[in-house]
């Protein structure tokens, strides 16, 4: 094994790097779906990579694995696959088919460097290495109602930060609705009536409940395996997640002013929070009246977790510690889980033209209530009840087609920063623990 073998780099010739970037646009062309399916005349020399200190383990390099971490750094997707190439032949253009982990790193981020990606995207590198070494439980929440752009989003960010897992809510509310004894209506919950919105928000939060329950082994698996999950769907209530301990959000997250954050990213001059100017101008002369709407949401918010203790939803609820908050908690000797709410909401024109398109299109299923103004209303209600956690410190954000792209890229950079936290808030926990050992050690033997 070759160690410490860090290159000089030269220029590659222009011949090489089009005879190259010709080669992958040829495979592109014929695979036009899947940047996986890209390869060069590279991929079929292997280079190992060892670990550890004595060198007793090593993985194979992968030009496409690689390219997905760096992509998660926030590197475009056509420039990661570039610098994975020029990694590749790098190594294998100077005969080093067995090198370090180190070695390897090294190498990389001068590659990085010399395209302009420099200290900000190293670090996010080694940043996201960590995290993967710690085996942190990442939770990520989308919640929202309706046409808000839930699945969009959470594919996206799976995409972007390399997550595989993703888990939609509506296929576990139907298969519990149509099971034996199912505690579920046949219909969905929006679209029955009640006679106030408190009635109609605590159905929904037995409902969300359920799916809750029903998600619990998914759950339970990415805790104990330290794997991060994405949960998207309608049936998500922020509260049940973060049952357990009330104080875990705002300590869990980065302490950042995230409106502002989201209007600079988004525009990065002068414009208001809202995605949408037309919403941002509504906010403001309607201001008294969300004021009242979000004091009764908040309200709401505060007596659901009491509505919910008196439900009986197939197991007891109310009397069980366990059935609180199941599979959230990990075991003591584990690292704390990373739960990260993104409640998604859009301004109401467009929203409600959405709704109409969407209503209309599910007009054969058999509703109790057939009025449309009524079901856009039990959806708003609900909408309504979910971004009424802002108060609480839970992230809302504002869908809109025209500045779709900031957006994702304003979440992309905000659960780095989760995910930075969490590792650093493990990191110091390992030094607190080692602290204490050592004050043991001293008092024990006294030195």
């Amino acid at each position: 094994m070759k160690k410490d073998k860090e290159l000089v780099m030269e220029n590659p010739s222009r011949n090489e790097e089009e005879e190259d970037d010709d080669y992958d646009n040829q495979r592109a062309a014929a695979f036009p779906s899947s940047t996986r399916n890209a390869s060069s005349k590279y991929d079929f020399v292997k280079v190992k990579v060892w670990l550890g200190d004595n060198a007793d383990h090593y993985y194979v390099l992968s030009r496409f694995l690689l390219s997905r971490m760096l992509t998660v750094t926030k590197i475009p997707n056509h420039v990661a696959i570039k610098i994975a190439l020029e990694l590749k032949k790098l190594l294998i253009d100077n005969s080093l088919l067995d090198v370090s982990q180190s070695d390897l790193e090294a190498n990389l981020f001068k590659l990085m460097e010399r395209r302009g990606y420099g200290e900000e995207y190293i670090n996010r590198y080694k940043m996201m290495t960590r995290f993967h070494h710690q085996r942190v439980p990442l939770v990520i929440l989308v919640c929202g109602t309706a046409c808000v752009g839930k699945s969009t989003i959470a594919t996206q960010l799976a995409q972007r930060l390399n997550l595989p897992n993703v888990l939609q809510t509506g296929m576990v509310y139907e298969l519990l609705r149509t099971a034996t004894d199912a505690p579920l209506a046949s219909s969905p919950v929006w679209a029955r009536d009640f006679s106030s919105s408190e009635e109609l928000i605590t159905e929904f939060c037995r409902e969300c409940w359920i799916v809750r329950k029903g998600l619990a082994g998914d759950l339970k698996k990415a805790m104990k395996d330290g794997k991060p999950i994405i949960i998207e769907g309608m049936h998500l209530d922020p509260s049940i997640y973060l049952m357990d301990d009330e104080n875990k959000l705002s300590t869990a997250l980065p302490t950042i002013d995230k409106e502002k954050s989201l209007e600079n990213d988004i525009n990065g001059r002068e414009v208001e929070n809202d995605s949408s100017t037309e919403y941002g101008n509504q906010a403001k002369n309607d201001s008294s009246h969300q004021e009242g709407r979000s004091g009764e949401m908040v309200s709401a918010v505060d007596g659901v977790a009491d509505d919910l203790k008196s439900l009986d939803i197939g197991e007891t609820v109310k009397d069980s510690e366990a059935d609180k908050a199941p599979s959230v908690k990990r075991e003591k000797s584990g690292p704390e889980p990373i739960i990260v709410p993104i409640i998604l909401k859009m301004a109401d024109f467009d929203h409600k033209a959405l709704l109409e398109e969407w209503i209309s299109t599910r007009s054969c299923e058999k509703y109790p209530i057939k009025d449309k103004d009524k079901l856009i209303s039990n959806l708003k209600t609900i909408q309504d009840y979910l971004c009424s956690f802002k108060s609480q410190g839970l992230t809302v954000i504002n869908i809109s087609a025209t500045t779709f792209p900031q957006t994702l890229d304003w979440l992309h950079n905000y659960l780095l920063q989760c995910i930075e936290q969490g590792t650093s808030s493990i990191a110091l926990m390992n030094l607190r623990r080692a602290c204490i050992t050592i004050w043991h050690m001293w008092l024990r033997t006294g030195y």
